[in-house]
């Protein structure tokens, strides 16, 4: 009976998880979603926990230990985090997570039992799971390293594809010949468990900086299959879905993505967007034109249409709250404005849709990378705030770079193009950005929150 109780309620609880990953697919239900998949998260823990174990002993002082701090460090963690590194964050949580299948799996193994069969699908299971959930955490770590700059691309292992090959075969030779024995040598498991962190680095690292958003969701899949693994383990039916919803929802993420980019996941992993200067398209002796504040006010005064196009450049400079508020000057002289997010903006998955929901944008607002490719030749001024290569027509003409055959916002069909830039820096991918150069389009320098500001204050003068 007791069982049976247990199941009821964990069935509930995945109800929850399923119904709350359903309502973040809609900014109007994405709040309500999250709080009832968190609510579904707590009443698994708390039937967890009240649920006796096989030998009696709950160990409720670890567990209560390990909330307290988990709850101190989740919270110090959302109130000190600033936007512009949310990505990081998601990093962070993202490798802990996969830490936790990896530590599972060790003390499986340190406990097994002696004169146990090796050869099992739950040691199978057990060194998948260890395999997993290194990869996640110390590849989760390196995404962190270069997502915050201070790992660079040109740290590249000599030969990583050879590398890689040789671990992976390593790997699964030592966990073979594990197996393969008659008691369980835990010196075999810290062999496995120190290779496998090693390939998660070596995995992550010939990645260039600009694919990043697509691995951050692929190690995000990676963490689910973990805690799926260790829920079939031990036989939690909570674990096993909420793992498998994470990884599939993972994997789906990555591969729109990677459709997003017109390229394969197996391109983004082993070619990756190359070092700096890699393309043939070189800026030379052209000549960027550059803007005056007095005139783009005027340009946007009187436009009937524009379009907002946000990038990194964005959210570092905390821009999206000075944006809408040119959005609401905008409209009160009856200007049509709306924003052109491209699937990969930014430095994780829907990194610009969250900066613009937290400035209370509208949703209908913001164009997907089809609709506003649709809209720009009958726009009258886009401003590109913070972004680079999403907006670079070399992805189109020029057969060399490395972002060649990535679809990308059609900005230079607009009829004037306004670029607000600190410099003429390249973006993530390393090339210099065509657009800056074109007909049509002006650079205005400096920062992004303050261009935006200084701009506010000239419409209103005109």
């Amino acid at each position: 009976m007791e069982g049976t109780i247990t199941n009821f309620i964990y069935l509930i609880c995945i109800s929850l998880f399923i119904i709350g990953l359903k309502k973040l697919s809609s900014p109007d239900s994405a709040r309500t979603g999250n709080l009832l998949a968190a609510a579904g998260m707590i009443g698994a823990l708390i039937v967890t926990l009240i649920t006796p174990l096989p030998d009696g002993d709950n160990n409720y002082p670890w567990i209560a230990g390990g909330i307290l701090v988990g709850t101190i460090i989740g919270l110090v963690a959302a109130k000190k985090i600033k936007m512009t590194a949310m990505p990081e964050m998601v990093s962070i949580f993202n490798g802990l997570g996969g830490a936790c299948a990896m530590l599972l799996s060790i003390v499986e193994f340190y406990n097994h039992p002696s004169g146990e069969p090796l050869l099992s699908g739950q040691i199978i299971t057990t060194f998948f799971a260890l395999f997993v959930g290194s990869i996640s955490f110390t590849g989760s770590l390196v995404a962190y390293g270069k997502l915050d700059g201070f790992l660079r691309d040109s740290l590249v292992p000599p030969a990583p594809k050879v590398v890689n090959m040789l671990l992976l075969l390593i790997i699964l030779t030592v966990s073979v010949y594990t197996m393969l024995q008659p008691e369980l040598n835990f010196t075999y498991i810290m062999v496995v468990l120190i290779l496998s962190l090693i390939y998660g680095v070596t995995f992550v690292t010939p990645i260039g900086g600009g694919d990043m958003p697509v691995v951050i969701s692929l190690l995000n899949s990676f963490t689910g299959l973990g805690a799926a693994l260790a829920g079939l383990i031990y036989g939690n039916q909570v674990m096993l879905v909420g793992g498998v919803l994470v990884g599939a929802a993972g994997t789906i993420l990555t591969m729109l993505m990677c459709k997003a980019m017109n390229r394969s996941l197996l391109n983004v992993i082993v070619g990756g967007f190359t070092v700096s200067g890699g393309s043939t398209a070189e800026s030379g002796d052209q000549v960027a034109k550059v803007a005056t504040y007095a005139d783009t006010a005027i340009m946007l005064k009187y436009a009937q249409k524009v379009m907002v196009v946000p990038g990194y450049g964005m959210a570092v400079a905390q821009a999206q709250h000075t944006v809408h508020d040119l959005e609401k000057i905008l409209e009160a002289e009856g200007v049509s404005l709306k924003y052109a997010i491209h699937p990969v903006a930014g430095r994780m998955p829907g990194h610009m849709n969250v900066l613009l929901a937290e400035a209370d944008v509208p949703y209908p607002k913001l164009l997907d990378l089809d609709e506003a490719n649709r809209e720009f030749p009958s726009t009258d001024v886009v401003l590109v705030i913070g972004a680079n290569d999403v907006v670079n027509p070399a992805a189109k003409t020029d057969t060399a770079s490395p972002i060649y055959g990535m679809p990308i916002l059609d900005v230079e069909q607009a009829k004037n193009v306004i670029v607000l830039k600190r410099s003429m820096n390249p973006g993530y991918a390393g090339i210099q950005n065509q657009l800056f150069f074109g007909e049509r389009t002006r650079m205005l320098f400096g920062d992004a929150k303050s261009s935006i500001s200084k701009l506010i204050e000239e419409m209103n003068n005109v």
